[in-house]
């Protein structure tokens, strides 16, 4: 999809955004919900409320999650390294079948990986107690444990 594209789609569902040199920064006050199967690049959403991208199947990686909620990308099997999730809420993921290096959760909640790792990975029987969660998670994705 090219950001012109994106622009249109944002227009008839009526979202807020705004255009910050070559990033769209998606800045609506609640929810946003699309149906969209891909982003262009450059584009930030910092929006108030969650993300909910169901039907998602690629991600640029220049792509950047600092809304207030979660994110919920559920038909996406895979991320491009640079895609940074620092959004206030969980991160919902639960068909990503790879994590490459570059790609870091600096989220307010726990990440769901389903196909990675059976559920949350606050939940995960991996987790070593006194690490936090967050930290164990993105140092596993640099050493590229998730490829």
């Amino acid at each position: 999809m090219t950001q012109e594209e994106f622009i249109k789609v944002l227009d008839k569902k009526g979202y807020s955004y705004k255009i910050e040199g070559d990033k769209i920064v998606v800045t609506e006050e609640f929810h946003v919900h699309l149906r969209a199967t891909s982003l262009p690049s450059g584009v930030v959403f910092k929006n108030e409320g969650y993300i909910h991208l169901y039907a998602l199947t690629s991600l640029p990686p220049d792509v950047v999650f600092k809304n207030e909620g979660g994110v919920h990308l559920y038909a996406l099997t895979s991320l491009p390294p640079g895609v940074e999730f620092r959004n206030g809420g969980d991160v919902d993921l639960r068909a990503l079948t790879s994590l490459p290096p570059g790609v870091e959760f600096s989220n307010e909640w726990s990440v769901r990986l389903d196909a990675l790792i059976g559920g949350w990975f606050f939940e995960w029987k991996g987790n070593i107690e006194g690490i936090k969660k967050g930290r164990l998670l993105n140092l596993m994705i640099k050493r590229g444990m998730f490829i």
